[in-house]
C-alpha cells in the first residue's frame, strides 16, 4: 500500500526533477565558511567525476530556528546569499526545505530513506564528521551508512577542519563577528563577512545632512554584528566597487523599526535604488548610540566618516 501523502512527499516531486541521481550533500551551511567549502568543493569534484549532479539540500527555517524562535543563533547568510555562493562554487542544484513539525519528527531512518534515495535518488551523500539528523537528531553517520547500504547510496565522511587550533565552525564565525575580529572571521570564511540586499527606498534623511545611503535589509531575525563600520561594496557585476561606511542596526536616534543595513558610498555619485549590492565587512569603528540631537550625531558621522577613510586608506 503506497504511505499517505506528506508536506515532504508534496515537496519532493518537485525535489526529484532537479537532483535525480546526484552527488548530494546537506546541512544548514550557515555562513559556507572554509570548512563548508572543503565539503562542497569534494560533492562537486565527485559529481564530475561520475557524470552527475552537484546538489545541496538545505533547510528553511534552520532547525534551531524552528525550535528556539528569536533566541537562535544570529543568521550568518541569508537563503538568497547561500544560493547565490553555492553557484559561485559550481554546485549544479539547491534544494531548499521546508522544515517544520513533521520532518522535525522523521526517524532518521525515514528521513534518509525518503529524502535522500527515494526523493533525490543519490547516489553518493558527502557530510561532516559531526551530522546529525532526524528526530531529536538522533540518526548519525553511522545511521547514514547503514540506510545507503540498503538503499543504494555512499556515504563519504569529511574531517574536521581547524584554523590553528581552532576548529572552523558557523559558531567560531559568529564568535569572531560578535569580537569585532574581521581577521579571523576573514580566516574561518575564506573571504571577508559580508551581507547583500536590493538597495530600498529609506526616509532619505541621510540625503539632508549629507550622508546620502543606499539602505537594505538584512533580512535575518537576529543580527550577527551591530554597529558602525568601514565597508567595500560592490554588485555581482562588478560595476560598483567602493569604500564606504555603514551602520547596521535600529537606528535608535530616529526611532527606527527594524534592522536596517545604510551604506554610505564615499565619492560616489549616482542612483543605486533596486540594484543588489554586496556590502563587505573591514572593521568595526564603534557601537551604534542614540544621540541627543540630529546635529550631534552629524558630528559623529562626519569623525566617523574620517576614521572610514583611514582604515580604507582613501
Amino acid at each position: 500500500m503506497p504511505e499517505p501523502r506528506t508536506r515532504l512527499q508534496r515537496w519532493a516531486g518537485e525535489a526529484m526533477t532537479r537532483c535525480d541521481g546526484a552527488v548530494v550533500t546537506l546541512g544548514n551551511f550557515d555562513g559556507v565558511h572554509a570548512a563548508h567549502r572543503f565539503m562542497l568543493a569534494r560533492v562537486v569534484e565527485q559529481a564530475r567525476a561520475q557524470g552527475l549532479k552537484a546538489c545541496v539540500v538545505t533547510f528553511e527555517p534552520t532547525p534551531l530556528e524552528f525550535f528556539r524562535g528569536d533566541e537562535a543563533p544570529a543568521r550568518l547568510m541569508t537563503l538568497v546569499e547561500k544560493h547565490a555562493m553555492f553557484a559561485e562554487l559550481g554546485l549544479d542544484r539547491h534544494v531548499s526545505a521546508r522544515f517544520d513539525g513533521a520532518m522535525a519528527q522523521m526517524a532518521p531512518e525515514d528521513f534518509a530513506r525518503r529524502l535522500l534515495a527515494q526523493t533525490l535518488g543519490a547516489r553518493r551523500v558527502v557530510v561532516g564528521h559531526d551530522f546529525r539528523f532526524g528526530r531529536q537528531r538522533s540518526g548519525s553517520v553511522a545511521t547514514l551508512r547503514e540506510v545507503g547500504a540498503r538503499e543504494g547510496f555512499e556515504v563519504e565522511e569529511i574531517a574536521a577542519r581547524y584554523h590553528g587550533d581552532l576548529l572552523i565552525s558557523s559558531t567560531a564565525v559568529r564568535n569572531a563577528l560578535a569580537d569585532s575580529d574581521f581577521a579571523l572571521a576573514e580566516a574561518l570564511l575564506g573571504r571577508r563577512y559580508a551581507m547583500s540586499g536590493r538597495v530600498i527606498r529609506g526616509q532619505q534623511l541621510g540625503r539632508t545632512l549629507g550622508f546620502a545611503t543606499a539602505n537594505l535589509r538584512p533580512r535575518r531575525r537576529v543580527l550577527p554584528l551591530h554597529g558602525i563600520f568601514a565597508v567595500r561594496v560592490s554588485d555581482r557585476h562588478a560595476l560598483v566597487d567602493y569604500p564606504a561606511i555603514a551602520s547596521l542596526g535600529t537606528r535608535p536616534t530616529v526611532n527606527g523599526r527594524g534592522h536596517l543595513l545604510e551604506v554610505h558610498l564615499f565619492d560616489f555619485q549616482g542612483n543605486l535604488y533596486g540594484r543588489r549590492l554586496r556590502v563587505e565587512f573591514v572593521e568595526k569603528l564603534r557601537d551604534e548610540a542614540k544621540f541627543s540631537s540630529l546635529d550631534a550625531m552629524t558630528e559623529q558621522m562626519h569623525r566617523d566618516a574620517h576614521a572610514a577613510r583611514a582604515v580604507l586608506g582613501i
